[in-house]
């Protein structure tokens, strides 16, 4: 009886966890946002730092995030689902920002 009631208080109180979280919408571990996704690594040419959309010394793009000096700290990506991805000027990819959810 004991037991019953220490799993049962236990998985209620884990509910909010998995409904705050979205489930899993945001995750790094969906596959949507992960670094194992061929769509978000650095070796596709649209997400590669050799491509001149990419490039820092491309001033007329709009994809380098630049600092309040100008200088440039890395590039976003836009990927076809609507998320983005975010990398370092060396292709590192840093964060990511997932598809907007649909209504």
């Amino acid at each position: 009886m004991n037991k019953t009631i220490v799993v049962t208080v236990l998985l209620i109180s884990s509910l909010p966890l998995v409904v705050c979280a979205g489930g899993g919408f945001n995750s790094p571990n969906n596959w949507d946002n992960s670094p194992n996704n061929w769509e978000n690594s650095s070796n596709t040419w649209e997400n590669s730092p050799n491509n001149w959309e990419n490039s820092p010394n491309n001033y007329l793009d709009d994809r380098t995030i630049r600092d309040s000096d100008g200088d440039a700290k890395g590039y976003a990506v836009p990927k076809a689902d609507g998320g983005i991805n975010f990398y370092d000027n060396d292709g590192n990819r840093t964060g990511y920002l997932p598809r907007p959810r649909k209504r």
